[in-house]
C-alpha cells in the first residue's frame, strides 16, 4: 500500500466510524446518500453517459427513489422499515445475478445503448439496496450503529486481508481477466480476516458467545459477495477502458472504487443478521 493509500486510509475511516457512531439514522442516512450518489455518478461515467445533462437526470432519478423508499416508510403511527428490507432482499438477487454476468466478459462490453441501459440498471440495483440495507442496519434497535460497522468492518478487514495474502502467498489468479491482480489466496485471506473481524465487532454489538457461529456465516458470506462487487466494478471499468472510477481520492482512485465492495456486502450482511436473528 503506498502512503498516499494510507494516508487517505487515516483520515477516511475515522470520520466513516464517527458519522456511524455518532449520527442519528436520518442523518446517516443523508450522509451515506451523498457518498452512494457521488459513486453512482462515476458508475454513469463507466456506463459511458458522457452529456452532463443526462447524468443529471439519471442521479436526480435514483435520488428520486431513495426519497420515495422514505416517504412511503413513515406514517401518523411512525415507521417502518418493510421497504427497506425489500430493497435489501432485491440486492442480494441482484449480486446473484452479477455473478452470472462476470462469467461472460463479453456480455454488456460494445458500446450499444443496450448496454448503456443494462450497466445503468445495474448502478441503481447496486446503490439503492446499498442505502437501503445500510439504513435497515443502523435503524434496527439500540445497537444499529454497532451492526453497521461490524459490517463495514468486515469488508474493510477482508479487504486488507486479501490484499497481503494475496502479495505474499498469492500463486494462483482468480479472475484474471477482470482483475490481473486478485488470487484465490488473497480471497481466502480475505475471507478469514474479514470474519474474524465481523466476530469481534459483533461482541461490541451485542452478539452472545452462541451466537458467535452465526455472526461468522453472516462475515464469511458477505466477504465473499463484497468481492463479486469489487470485480464486477472492474468489469465495467475494463469495458469502459479506464483503471478507475475518479481521481477524487489520492491513492485510492474514485469514491466507487471504495465503496464498490460495500455495496454488495450490505444487502447481504443485512438479510444474513436478519434470517439468523442476530
Amino acid at each position: 500500500m503506498t502512503r498516499t493509500r494510507v494516508a487517505a486510509a487515516l483520515v477516511m475511516a475515522p470520520v466513516a466510524i464517527a458519522a456511524i457512531l455518532l449520527l442519528d439514522t436520518p442523518w446517516m442516512m443523508v450522509a451515506a446518500a451523498a457518498v452512494f450518489l457521488a459513486g453512482l455518478w462515476e458508475w454513469f461515467d463507466l456506463a459511458e453517459v458522457e452529456d452532463s445533462l443526462a447524468k443529471w437526470v439519471l442521479l436526480i432519478a435514483n435520488l428520486g427513489v431513495m426519497v420515495a423508499i422514505v416517504w412511503s416508510s413513515h406514517s401518523r403511527e411512525g415507521g417502518t422499515l418493510v421497504l427497506y428490507k425489500l430493497a435489501s432482499i432485491i440486492g442480494v438477487i441482484w449480486w446473484a445475478l452479477a455473478l452470472l454476468w462476470l462469467g461472460r466478459f463479453e456480455f454488456g462490453s460494445n458500446h450499444e445503448s443496450w448496454a448503456r441501459a443494462l450497466k445503468l440498471a445495474a448502478g441503481t440495483f447496486a446503490v439503492v439496496p446499498a442505502w437501503c440495507a445500510l439504513t435497515w442496519l443502523h435503524a434496527d434497535g439500540p445497537k444499529g450503529d454497532w451492526w453497521l460497522l461490524t459490517s463495514l468492518a468486515t469488508v474493510w478487514a477482508a479487504d486488507t486481508g486479501a490484499y497481503f495474502a494475496g502479495r505474499y502467498l498469492g500463486r494462483h489468479k482468480l479472475a484474471p481477466r477482470i482483475s490481473p491482480n486478485k488470487t484465490i489466496e488473497g480471497l481466502a485471506g480475505g475471507v478469514v480476516v474479514g470474519t474474524i473481524v465481523a466476530v469481534l465487532f459483533s461482541l461490541i454489538a451485542g452478539a452472545t458467545t452462541q451466537d458467535l457461529w452465526k455472526v461468522a456465516i453472516v462475515g464469511a458470506a458477505s466477504v465473499l459477495v463484497s468481492v463479486i462487487g469489487d470485480l464486477f466494478e472492474s468489469l465495467i471499468k475494463r469495458h469502459a477502458g479506464k483503471k478507475d472510477s475518479g481521481t477524487l481520492i489520492p491513492g485510492h482512485g474514485g469514491v466507487l472504487d471504495r465503496i464498490d465492495a460495500v455495496l454488495a456486502a450490505l444487502p447481504v450482511f443485512a438479510l444474513g443478521k436478519a434470517l439468523l436473528g442476530l
